[in-house]
């Protein structure tokens, strides 16, 4: 019998909320498991518990930045879906402000050109 995931803290939602208000058109959606952010039918961002009973956030990046997260070890991880899908575990000594670029860029990768052309660079 495997553990239940437990469900994403209501501060973290509200702090990937805060994030994602400023990109245009993005919204959010219950996933197969803890939340996600879409533009579109693309997934910008995706959050959730693990068995395991830590939280991860997924997104989007560059080949070679996925690479280089990699490499980079814990907290990093390269997810096992997509080659471009980078992870990260969340907990009380994650920078905000880094998750805040890290979702920025995952958007300008998977929101249509009309819209991450808007982004101030």
């Amino acid at each position: 019998m495997s553990t239940p995931r437990p469900d994403v803290p209501e501060e973290m939602l509200e702090r990937l909320d805060a994030i994602l208000a400023d990109l245009p058109e993005t919204y959010r959606e219950d996933a197969w498991v803890g939340q996600r952010w879409r533009v579109g039918t693309a997934t910008v961002v995706h959050v959730f518990g693990g068995e395991d009973q830590l939280f991860r956030i997924v997104f989007r990046g560059e080949p070679d930045e996925v690479a280089a997260f990699e490499h980079l070890g814990p907290p990093y991880f390269r997810a096992g879906w997509g080659e471009n899908v980078i992870g990260m575990v969340v907990d009380e000594t994650t920078d905000w402000a880094e998750v805040a670029e890290l979702v920025t860029d995952s958007y300008r990768i998977q929101a249509p050109a009309r819209l991450a052309e808007r982004l101030v660079t």
